[in-house]
């Protein structure tokens, strides 16, 4: 089965922090990109592909109208073999959508919803630019389940400027208590050529604001405590959900699945090759529904892959599943490695099955992923 990802490069405002492609325009423009949207679909059809999980990813989709989105859903399910209980995800602002028109999204074919709360504090919130504040994400998840979404995500964020271990507490108490049945959590990320980047540089008091790296250590661990103890279980370094809510569609991308993009700087893996439409939203809508085709990572190590996405889950790295990819032999001493392994056992960053035919990150380990990786392949 394979995954589809629809990119919605708009927002009504840039978040400081966020370094996605998206721009801000106005509704002509987005009459022009769905109609350039539907027809890079249709060009690329084929019912041979069959289809489990569409996501609607941006920017901000939800700045669309609502039958806008049905349409290109619509489009999807011409082009493609969709699946009768695919999964199928649209990203929304609390501040871009209304009870009729979720009811429009849910009659529409849409059956989740992922809205970008990041807090329940206000003030965290304008620190961050975001244009709701909590009373409207609260409005927006409660309209949702009212409008009939059963499968319902939140976004928060660990490290905002001002934040507290007390107001993340309370942030988590909140949109726990929330119909939400997933949760997205993500640590706050300074990124070059984002707004956020360029105050620091003018301003460098502004990180006093924000937590250091031992005490977002810490903060990360209490949310992932707080979050079991409410019945969401962690199955991915960021991610937790209730049994059955997990997001069927990115466990394609951390499991090495196949998924097909569209839209400016959409990516797909199919066949074997990874390819994006490299343009921006005018060159995307002027090229007919045929943007170009840029080709990456064609020389990926398939095992190699498999081990940096596979440990950032729960369910970890399958040491048989490692040999079977690893053709040229280059990744057995992880396998091999009984020293080292158990020394990351022993420090509690690893977990490794009674027959050792797994091993998985602690979550401590996921905090030093990367350092753990290396470590196991001996670098």
């Amino acid at each position: 089965m394979c995954g589809v990802y629809i990119h919605v490069p708009f927002c009504k405002r840039k978040c400081i922090y966020c370094d996605f492609y998206s721009v801000c325009s106005d509704d002509k423009l987005y009459s022009d990109f769905v109609n350039a949207l539907n027809r890079s679909v249709e060009n690329r059809a084929d019912n041979r592909i069959k289809v489990d999980t569409v996501y609607f990813g941006g920017g901000t989709p939800t700045v669309l109208e609502s039958s806008q989105l049905a349409s290109i859903l619509n489009t999807v399910k011409n082009s493609f073999d969709v699946s009768h209980n695919a999964e199928i995800t649209v990203e929304a602002n609390p501040c871009t959508v209304t009870l009729e028109s979720l009811r429009e999204l849910l009659k529409g074919g849409f059956n989740r919803i992922s809205f970008g709360i990041q807090s329940a504090m206000d003030d965290e919130l304008s620190a961050l630019s975001r244009l709701h504040n909590y009373k409207q994400a609260r409005e927006a998840v409660l309209n949702a389940k009212k409008a009939g979404f059963t499968n319902i995500s939140a976004d928060i964020m660990i490290g905002i400027i001002n934040q507290t271990r007390e107001s993340l507490i309370d942030t988590i108490e909140k949109i726990t208590s929330l119909p939400v049945c997933h949760i997205s959590a993500y640590m706050l990320k300074v990124e070059e050529n984002t707004p956020l980047y360029d105050m620091i540089k003018r301003d460098g008091n502004i990180l006093k604001s924000i937590a250091d790296d031992d005490e977002l250590s810490e903060r990360y661990l209490l949310m992932c405590r707080l979050l079991e103890e409410k019945g969401f279980l962690q199955y991915e370094i960021s991610n937790f959900a209730k049994p059955g809510f997990e997001s069927r569609h990115n466990l394609k991308y951390w499991r090495c699945e196949e998924y097909l993009g569209f839209g400016p700087h959409a990516h797909s893996y199919l066949d074997g090759k990874r390819y994006l439409y490299d343009c921006d939203v005018l060159t995307f809508i002027d090229c007919n529904g045929r943007p170009e085709i840029t080709y990456t990572d064609t020389d990926v190590d398939k095992a190699e892959e498999y081990i940096m996405l596979s440990l950032r889950l729960a369910e970890g790295l399958d040491t048989v599943m490692l040999a079977s990819l690893d053709k040229k032999g280059r990744y057995g001493n992880i396998i091999s490695n009984a020293v080292e392994i158990n020394r990351l056992s022993d420090e509690k960053l690893i977990n490794i099955s009674q027959n050792g035919k797994h091993i998985s990150l602690t979550k401590r380990g996921f905090l030093v992923s990367n350092t753990v990786i290396s470590r196991l392949l001996n670098r």
